[in-house]
């Protein structure tokens, strides 16, 4: 059994690497330029918006974890389809079992979706919270003080560890039992960004303060980083409530036999990332 990671340099995508070559498993992971690899995993050259550079790659490869969202899905299922590829896991997110999916973020994800229910390969989809990663946004302004300001400051959210995705989707890869199941995947506990802040400054040893924005202020913030379609899916998701991320779910205790990473546990692992020289 080999297993195509793509994404692999991102953060889900290289906890898959990682928990492969841990496990001991065969793996290639799709990268755009060479990089250093776990023992086990090879680099397969290749744009997964152009499925055309690597399909040929796809030869002995018995699942793939896949990203949502990119122009060459429907040319890559097929690809690997006639490779012989039996499954795919794809990595969807919470917005599409939101009240309203008529945004931005969920309509990718629901197309990815439905591309892979159309394939004929069996599938599983992961629908995950917020990564607990996403506190590197704040890396910045750690390094200009000690001042955070964060967004939608009421609404908790019970964030995910990267590694509890990575460590579902390889069990969905490599174990039966998983096909045609959406798996809703949380954290173990629903945190507020101030609350998210006091953990950080906690394992830095810094006074961090927490800087709360009202809704309009988080909304500026969003539409200055990113497109203005993207910003209004986020700016509803919690502003509005269209999505839940503050409910808790047992999946990945259930799947993997252990509770799900805390926070404290994911800022441990990565405080040299929030250094500020």
């Amino acid at each position: 059994m080999t297993f195509l990671v793509t994404g692999a340099s991102g953060n889900a995508g290289g906890a898959v690497v990682r928990k492969l070559a841990e496990r001991g498993i065969p793996g290639k992971a799709l990268l755009r330029s060479e990089r250093e690899l776990p023992e086990g995993i090879e680099l397969l050259p290749g744009d997964l918006n152009q499925p055309a550079t690597f399909l040929s790659g796809l030869e002995g490869v018995s699942g793939i974890f896949l990203l949502s969202g990119y122009a060459g899905t429907e040319e890559l299922l097929a690809g690997a389809k006639a490779a012989g590829v039996g499954r795919i896991v794809l990595l969807s997110s919470s917005s599409v079992v939101g009240t309203d999916t008529d945004n931005a973020i969920a309509a990718y994800h629901l197309a990815t979706e439905n591309a892979v229910r159309a394939s004929g390969l069996d599938w599983t989809f992961l629908r995950p919270n917020t990564f607990m990663s996403n506190t590197l946004r704040w890396r910045d302004q750690l390094r200009a003080g000690d001042e955070v300001r964060v967004q939608y400051p009421e609404v908790a959210v019970s964030t995910i560890h990267p590694g509890d995705i990575a460590d579902v989707a390889v069990r969905a890869l490599t174990e039966d039992g998983h096909a045609g199941t959406a798996y809703r995947l949380t954290g173990p506990v629903a945190v507020r960004p101030a609350e998210q802040v006091a953990i950080l400054a906690e394992a830095l040893g810094r006074p961090l303060r927490a800087v709360e924005l009202s809704r309009e202020q988080s909304r500026a913030e969003l539409l200055a980083a990113m497109p203005e379609p993207y910003a209004t899916a986020i700016d509803g998701f919690f502003g509005d409530g269209i999505v839940d991320e503050t409910t808790v779910t047992d999946t990945v205790e259930r799947l993997t036999g252990r509770p799900a990473g805390t926070l404290q546990e994911w800022v441990a692992e990565h405080a040299g990332l929030f250094a500020t020289s």
